[in-house]
């Protein structure tokens, strides 16, 4: 039988064999040792926490704010809590005068965001060693503010006291501005003075102006003829009432059918017959009155005329002392009881023949051809005009006083209110209904003035409630006298309104606007040019 040789490779298997076992204990025992060291750090985090913890309830306990701030705990969040108290404490100390406690304050501000800064580029955590000393400087700081009241408590009171101080300064502030301004508004211009000083001079100077009205005259059918444009304007000014008529005369479309009713008072009567004398506005027919030729306005009759001759509305309006200045200025003023202010409710005795018209303030600009108001149906209305409520200012209950019983009774407070300044006026229905034997009523009911204060608007609201057709709001624009209004309502709008106190002829008008008012007037007139117009 023949022997198998000899494997020289078996005794080296063995030993690489034992080699491998050796070394799987070797790291069998090293994950050992790795993960008990391991679960000794995490059995002994817990203790060392609650240890620290003890410790802080411990100092916290009996302690101040300073030995709070120099807890070790938390360094970065510490330092920013006090730059944050710091920043409040620096404006507080500000306001009360104290300049040296605020630089000593955004100083140390300044060298703790350094400190957070360094620690933030080296991005290493902050030491309590190199952290110590900032936080107890800006500690001492911040002790030294609450010693000095600059507390949450003191400073609200501080704040509210200030804040009333302020409310205070802007009521008072406003008061004067509200006094000057209507002031403003109230002067006579010099150009408007001497404007009519020359024209009165000219009219009983200048025969040739008489003569030109005489023939003027002869059209008095036209003043009668229901089937033209009939408009009245009631007014002082000169210019103002100028700029209505042209404006009107150059947007018409037929001219000639249009037709003007003048109406001023004795002192301007005759500057006002000059200036539409002399000038031929496209051939329109233009009649110019005053209401003291007419025979019904009387006492007797006019309510507002009664309360003139009433010693107490006489001081009320003129003397400016009485009602401990409550009532403020603007519902003061004399112009409320200017009959060229109240003609408006006496439309159908001053034109007995009319049966429609159009009412248009002095300070409207017409910039459309206004002959499509004639022919729109008032649905048996008396007043056509433009909806002011789309927002609640505009509502009845901004203009009355709902305290009083008969105004709570007999309007609804929400009730839409509407504008004066362009208005279409059925003369035929207003004379049906009696329409100002209705605003007679509620003036006698106001003479003590506590339906309303004062102005035409709030007796309009009363005199035709229920008598209004709302017409589309593109036909009279309002506002320009006052505040901001929309370029495109004012590109869309047939008349623009400058009510308000900046009139586009007084220097405190609202200079964006005053170019569209402007247009229709001629500086290059000889007359203007002499009173300064430019």
């Amino acid at each position: 039988m023949r022997r198998r040789p000899v494997d020289f490779r078996r005794p080296v298997r063995r030993r690489v064999s034992n080699v491998v076992v050796w070394s799987l204990c070797g790291i069998v025992v090293l994950l050992f040792i790795v993960i008990f060291n391991k679960e000794s750090r995490i059995e002994s985090r817990p203790t060392s926490s609650i240890k620290d913890y003890t410790k802080y309830v411990k100092n916290i306990e009996g302690l101040n704010i300073t030995d709070e701030m120099l807890s070790p705990n938390s360094i970065t969040r510490q330092l920013s809590d006090q730059i944050s108290l710091a920043k409040a404490f620096v404006v507080i100390a500000k306001e009360s005068n104290n300049i040296q406690f605020a630089w000593e304050l955004s100083a140390q501000i300044r060298n703790s965001q350094v400190l957070l800064s360094s620690v933030a580029t080296r991005r290493a955590p902050l030491t309590t060693r190199e952290s110590e000393t900032a936080i107890r400087d800006m500690a001492l700081l911040l002790l030294h503010a609450q010693q000095l009241h600059y507390d949450s408590a003191t400073m609200i009171m501080r704040l509210k006291t200030k804040i009333q101080t302020l409310d205070e300064q802007m009521a008072a502030v406003s008061e004067k501005s509200s006094k000057y301004g209507q002031i403003a508004a109230e002067e006579i211009p010099k150009g408007l003075y001497c404007l009519g000083i020359r024209l009165t001079t000219e009219w009983f100077g200048n025969s040739n102006l008489h003569r030109r009205m005489n023939e003027r005259m002869h059209i008095e059918t036209k003043l009668r003829d229901n089937s033209l444009y009939h408009f009245c304007v009631f007014s002082d000014n000169i210019l103002a009432t100028s700029v209505v008529v042209n404006s009107t005369t150059l947007n018409s479309k037929n001219p000639d059918m249009v037709v003007f009713h003048l109406v001023t008072d004795e002192i301007n009567y005759a500057a006002m017959k000059a200036w539409f004398s002399m000038n031929t506005f496209r051939g329109v027919t233009i009649e110019v009155q005053k209401f003291e030729d007419f025979k019904w306005l009387n006492a007797s009759y006019v309510p507002v005329l009664k309360q003139l001759q009433d010693s107490e509305t006489q001081s009320y309006y003129f003397s400016g002392h009485n009602n401990d200045g409550q009532t403020p200025i603007k519902f003061r003023n004399p112009k409320y009881l200017s009959m060229l202010n109240h003609l408006r409710f006496y439309i159908p005795e001053v034109f007995p023949a009319l049966e429609k018209v159009v009412f248009l303030d002095d300070d409207v600009v017409v910039q459309k051809d206004l002959s499509g108001l004639f022919s729109i149906d008032l649905n048996s209305n008396v007043n056509g005009a433009v909806e002011t409520c789309m927002e609640t200012f505009h509502r009845y209950h901004k203009y009355l006083n709902y305290s009083h019983p008969l105004i709570r009774e007999h309007f609804d407070p929400d009730a839409c209110g509407w504008a004066f300044g362009m208005n279409v006026f059925d003369l035929v229905e207003w004379r049906k209904r009696n329409v100002t034997e209705i605003y007679h009523y509620w003036q006698e009911k106001n003479v003590d003035r506590t339906l309303w204060k004062l102005g035409t608007l709030p007796p309009g609201l009363l005199t035709f409630y229920g008598l209004t057709e709302p017409l589309d709001p593109s036909w009279h624009v309002l506002g320009l006298g006052y505040t901001n209004v929309d370029p495109h309502l004012i590109e869309k709008g047939a008349v623009l309104h400058f009510n308000g106190n900046s009139k586009p002829w007084l220097k405190i008008g609202m200079e964006k606007y005053k170019s569209l008012w402007e247009k229709y007037v001629d500086y290059s007139h000889p007359l203007l040019q002499q009173c300064n117009f430019h």
